[in-house]
């Protein structure tokens, strides 16, 4: 199976963000048929496809909570978002470096243009329940 990209959805809010290095150009995600390779500017996570445990779609979030490489406090996940639209939360077997390489998340939010492209086929390539 071909690697299969998914940008990530850039609404005006984010702007600021290309003064970190966060643009259309430095921001994806990338299914291959092993692994999840998400950059996000000069962040990066990957992952093998094996450990990936759950995916879901969630929407309409407050920019100040959602805009930014962000962690939360309350359940330790990551976000890379560029959108208050909605974002695919993909929660992992094992927690995987995502903000710095010494700071595990058991999940992680991308706020991509093709949710629904990109949540059925992570739930396709890891043999997901629907």
């Amino acid at each position: 199976m071909a690697a299969v990209e998914f940008p990530f959805r850039f609404d005006p809010v984010s702007m600021p963000l290309r003064a970190l290095g966060i643009s259309p150009s430095s921001a994806m995600v990338t299914v291959h048929d092993t692994h999840l390779d998400v950059r996000f500017g000069p962040w990066r996570c990957r992952t093998p496809l094996s450990n990936v445990k759950d995916v879901r779609i969630t929407l309409d979030y407050d920019a100040i909570k959602a805009i930014g490489p962000r962690g939360s406090f309350t359940d330790r996940g990551a976000t890379f978002g560029t959108s208050t639209v909605g974002g695919v939360c993909v929660c992992f077997h094992d927690d995987v470096a995502a903000l710095t390489p010494a700071k595990l998340h058991p999940g992680l939010t991308v706020t991509v243009q093709d949710l629904e492209g990109l949540s059925t086929l992570l739930r396709e390539r890891c043999n997901l329940d629907a």
